[in-house]
C-alpha cells in the first residue's frame, strides 16, 4: 500500500496551541494548590511537577478516548450516508467520496471525518484499494466500531455479497454499541461527580479549619516532621485519586 499523506495517529492527542496552553495553566493551578495545602511553600512546585506531569498524561489520555468516540459517533453518521448513496446506484467507493458533502455540512470542514475522508479520496486517486484504507483507518483510530466495520467490509467486497445491504446492518449494529455507550455514560455522570466532590472535599476541609483557626496546621510545616507527615498524606490522597478513577474506567468497560 502506498503512504498515506500524513494521516492522523489516534493513538497521540494532537493539541492544538489554545489547548495546550490551556492545559499547562490546568497544570500550574494543580501543583500550586497541592504545593500550598501540603507545604505551603512555593518551592514545593518543583518536585511536585512530576505529579503535574501525570496529571498532564492523564488529561491526554481523556482527549484520546473522547477523540476517539468522536470520530467512531462521526464515521456511523458517513456510513450511512455511503449506504444511501449506494442504495442510489453508485458505487461504494464513489460513495465515499460523495459522503463528504453530507460530512461537511454536518460537522464542518475541520471536524475528523470529513480529515479522513479526504485521505480516502486522496488514496483513491493514488490507486489504493478501499480495503486497504479502511484498515488503515481501524489501525490508526483504535476505534472497536471502525474495525470490525474495516473487517466485515473487506470479507464481503471479497465475497460480493450486497454491500449495502451489509453496511446498513454494520451501521445498525454500530448505533447500538454507540447508544449502550451512552447510556453508560449517563448512568456513570453521577458517579463521577461525587468522586470530584469526594476530591476536593480534602481542600474545603483544610482551607475551613485553617480559615477558621489560625496557626491551627502551622506545626505541620517548615519542619521534618511535619513535611514528613504530609507527604504520606499526599501518596494516600493521590493513590486514592488514581484507585477512583481507575474503579469508574473499570465499570465502564465491564457495562460496556
Amino acid at each position: 500500500m502506498k503512504k498515506n499523506l500524513k494521516p492522523r495517529d489516534y493513538h497521540k492527542y494532537q493539541w492544538s496551541k489554545e489547548e495546550l496552553i490551556f492545559e499547562t495553566g490546568k497544570v500550574v493551578v494543580v501543583v500550586g494548590v497541592l504545593a500550598f495545602f501540603f507545604y505551603r511553600s512555593i518551592w514545593a512546585m518543583i518536585p511536585l511537577s512530576i505529579v503535574g506531569y501525570l496529571f498532564f498524561r492523564m488529561e491526554e489520555q481523556k482527549k484520546r478516548e473522547q477523540c476517539k468516540e468522536e470520530l467512531g459517533t462521526q464515521f456511523k453518521e458517513c456510513i450511512l450516508s455511503v449506504a444511501a448513496s449506494m442504495q442510489a446506484g453508485y458505487a461504494v467507493e464513489n460513495a465515499f467520496l460523495e459522503s463528504r458533502n453530507d460530512m461537511r455540512l454536518l460537522y464542518g470542514d475541520d471536524s475528523l471525518i470529513y480529515a479522513e475522508l479526504e485521505n480516502i479520496r486522496r488514496n483513491l486517486m493514488s490507486n489504493n484499494t478501499l480495503e486497504d484504507v479502511l484498515a488503515d483507518l481501524a489501525k490508526r483510530s483504535g476505534n472497536e466500531d471502525i474495525l470490525q466495520f474495516s473487517q466485515v467490509f473487506a470479507i464481503a467486497k471479497r465475497g460480493g455479497g450486497n454491500l449495502a445491504e451489509i453496511i446498513r446492518s454494520t451501521v445498525d449494529l454500530i448505533g447500538q454499541r454507540i447508544d449502550a455507550k451512552r447510556e453508560i455514560a449517563t448512568v456513570l455522570s453521577g458517579r463521577k461527580l461525587e468522586q470530584m466532590i469526594m476530591k476536593c472535599m480534602p481542600f474545603g476541609i483544610l482551607l475551613y479549619i485553617g480559615t477558621s483557626y489560625p496557626g491551627y496546621f502551622d506545626d505541620l510545616y517548615h519542619n521534618i516532621q511535619g513535611i514528613g507527615i504530609m507527604t504520606v498524606c499526599l501518596i494516600v490522597y493521590l493513590a486514592a485519586y488514581a484507585l477512583g478513577d481507575r474503579i469508574l474506567r473499570k465499570i465502564a468497560l465491564e457495562m460496556g
